[in-house]
């Protein structure tokens, strides 16, 4: 079973829990040379109606900088940003809370969701696997890790994402 803070409840609505900005920080260790990286960004989740798309999904992107110190060479620093397509999971029916990941051109990536049934997915990347496992920690964060491995990579990336404060007003504070 996916393990949960105390207290965080089951989620049923994915989309609304995921609307707004997020902070991402996130280790990366390459298993293989120890090389250690960092990426810290903002995570935004929109609506796919804000693009004239009503299907009750969403869009990501996230944008930061990203550090990488390679074994042998020169520590790399300088901006990464990523973009996914989320959509309502097809099936299981009987589980809610899930939505399915889409690359921007339109292919499966994975599910999300932090139920039993959903918590943990893969994606088999040729000639690698990425194994994930949210997380769900409380209302405002949730952890992600991405355990990829493969004769081409041996990596952890492990992700806390924080909601951003938001006024009485509904901004940001």
């Amino acid at each position: 079973m996916n393990p949960a803070a105390p207290g965080a409840g089951p989620l049923t609505d994915l989309r609304a829990f995921l609307l707004g900005s997020w902070s991402v920080h996130r280790t990366m260790l390459d298993r293989s040379t120890g090389s250690l990286g960092h990426f810290t960004g903002v995570a935004l989740y929109t609506g796919t109606s804000d693009t004239g798309t009503n299907d009750g999904g969403l869009h990501y992107r996230e944008h930061g900088t990203v550090s990488w110190a390679t074994a042998g060479a020169r520590p790399f620093t300088g901006s990464a940003s990523r973009e996914y397509v989320l959509r309502p999971a097809a099936e299981p029916a009987d589980e809610p809370g899930m939505m399915d990941m889409f690359f921007p051109d339109g292919r499966p990536f994975h599910r999300m969701g932090f139920a039993d049934l959903s918590h943990q997915d893969r994606h088999w990347c040729d000639p690698d696997t990425y194994r994930v496992d949210y997380t769900l920690i409380g209302p405002d964060e949730f952890r992600y890790s991405w355990d990829v491995t493969g004769p081409a990579k041996n990596l952890l990336l492990e992700s806390v994402v924080r909601r951003f404060p938001v006024s009485s007003e509904g901004l940001p504070a």
